[in-house]
């Protein structure tokens, strides 16, 4: 789910922000240290040690733009009758965010006290060395933890870990101070999700300079490392969604990395996300870290790794071109099918070779339309037999795709057609118009008939402490702080 408009009401001096082609800090195309390769296609066929560095890249991906926009079963990607399909959560004025991205993120947040690990977000991961992309899995250097249950009740909080700094306080129902993991633990919720982007800090990427997050590269990999530490020290499982891409992905854009671009063959690319992935998975095994299940891909229905930026580009990532046809994963095409299946392939190797036992998923919406639904899947399971774990759909009311029953059919007919797979909706809220929930039991019943579904094994809460276009928050703001919902939590009863 990503963002591409929305009016905030903040404490903070980047509260107004024009949004046209703010850049990042540097253009610089280097990986960094530690940082995955920028493969030339041989390490998929060979296993071999992909080399850190940009020099195996030729060409570039946006030589030949073309317009912006796949393809969908006959539809356009990014289809008017779909408030979210360019990643448009209009944030409320109510939420407490600082402007610049999908639901964006105040800048407020939970105090370091208030969390059971270490509130420094650099610090358990920082002091690693970096490795090659290429060598053997590390052994784990942390007690490394593994849970599995029965049914994931999670959230995606991946907004909270920016309100660290502003040493933002957690309140559950009854006042008493907590943190937001041991609130949602209360209440019942088991896993946790995070996005990651490859680059958050390049031009046009997440915490680009202008673009309101830019005080950290929030959601990098370091981030990520320690924000994964914390939620495995809570005794929750985690989801973790990469995005493949500096900025939000969602059906509007799936933008490629800003040191992927110079890739000229789909081959290269695949090299890329597979080492990406694989030092993603090793950093954090080092730290007894490893996700119980990683997306590949957020919100693809077009594809992924469809698109670049151009000089209209904002901070949400909206205004872009499609890359050329050697490279981009449009699912609106016959190579570029191939080209994302190739892609999707590739994150689930990296995933499997460092952690066998994690689940791969994969991720669309437009559940309203389940012509949609049914050709994409046979597209990439049936006829690119893309090996995933589990199917994940956002489902949100507010954008159209109705009530929980009405999902109902959909959900059965997908879980007979595919009897190998797992599924879970990975996106939801409950609001059935823009910031605005009838209290109705929609999300309680959202969780009651999934967990009553053959094989249907998990929902996530969609940022339980941002309001926009999907549906209210679970949380009110009280100044710096954060106050449990009374009202909202009756459906999330305290255990």
């Amino acid at each position: 789910m990503g963002i591409r408009s929305f009016s905030l009401s903040v404490f903070f001096a980047c509260a107004a922000i024009a949004l046209s082609g703010c850049s990042g800090d540097s253009d610089d195309n280097s990986a960094g240290p530690g940082s995955e390769a920028v493969g030339d296609g041989s390490a998929l066929q060979s296993s071999s040690s992909v080399e850190d560095g940009l020099s195996a890249a030729s060409g570039s991906s946006g030589s030949q733009p073309e317009s912006a926009g796949s393809s969908i079963s006959g539809e356009s990607a990014s289809s008017a009758d779909n408030p979210a399909s360019s990643g448009e959560k209009a944030v409320s004025s109510g939420a407490v965010l600082s402007s610049g991205e999908g639901p964006a993120e105040s800048s407020a947040g939970p105090s370091s006290s208030a969390t059971p690990a270490s509130s420094s977000v650099h610090a358990s991961s920082g002091s690693l060395p970096p490795q090659s992309s290429g060598s053997e899995p590390p052994a784990s250097t942390a007690s490394e933890q593994f849970f599995n249950f029965d049914f994931y009740m999670g959230a995606d909080i991946s907004t909270v870990q920016e309100y660290e700094r502003n040493k933002t306080k957690v309140y559950d129902v009854d006042g008493t101070a907590s943190d937001i993991f041991t609130v949602l633990k209360n209440h019942g919720f088991n896993a946790i999700r995070l996005k990651t982007f490859v680059d958050p800090k390049a031009k046009y990427g997440y915490a680009a300079s202008g673009c309101g997050h830019e005080a950290e590269a929030y959601a990098d990999k370091d981030h990520i490392v320690a924000y994964a530490q914390k939620i495995k020290a809570a005794g929750m499982a985690f989801l973790l969604d990469i995005h493949y891409s500096d900025n939000w992905a969602d059906p509007g854009k799936q933008i490629i990395p800003e040191r992927w671009r110079k890739v000229g063959s789909s081959d290269a690319l695949a090299d890329s996300v597979y080492a990406y992935t694989l030092d993603l998975m090793k950093a954090l095994k080092r730290v007894g870290a490893i996700p119980e299940m990683v997306q590949i891909g957020n919100e693809t229905t077009p594809g992924i790794l469809v698109h670049v930026p151009n000089n209209s580009t904002d901070c949400w990532g909206n205004g872009v071109d499609k890359a050329s046809t050697a490279i981009n994963g449009d699912m609106g095409t016959a190579s570029g099918k191939a080209n994302a299946a190739k892609y999707f392939k590739a994150g689930i190797k990296a995933v499997k070779e460092v952690s066998p036992s994690t689940k791969t998923v994969l991720h669309i919406e437009r559940i309203r339309q389940a012509n949609t639904v049914t050709w994409w899947m046979t597209e990439i399971f049936k006829n690119q037999k893309v090996p995933a774990d589990i199917m994940g759909f956002s489902a949100y009311t507010a954008y159209g795709d109705g009530a929980p029953d009405n999902w109902k059919s959909l959900f059965q007919t997908v879980t007979s057609s595919y009897p190998d797979l797992e599924f879970m909706v990975v996106e939801y809220n409950g609001g059935d118009k823009d910031n605005h929930y009838n209290y109705d039991g929609s999300r309680k019943r959202t969780n009651e008939m999934i967990k009553g579904m053959d094989r249907w094994i998990g929902t996530f809460f969609w940022e339980p402490t941002l309001s926009g276009a999907w549906g209210p928050a679970l949380f009110d703001w009280k100044g710096n702080d954060l106050q449990a919902n009374s009202k909202a939590f009756e459906e999330f009863p305290k255990k």
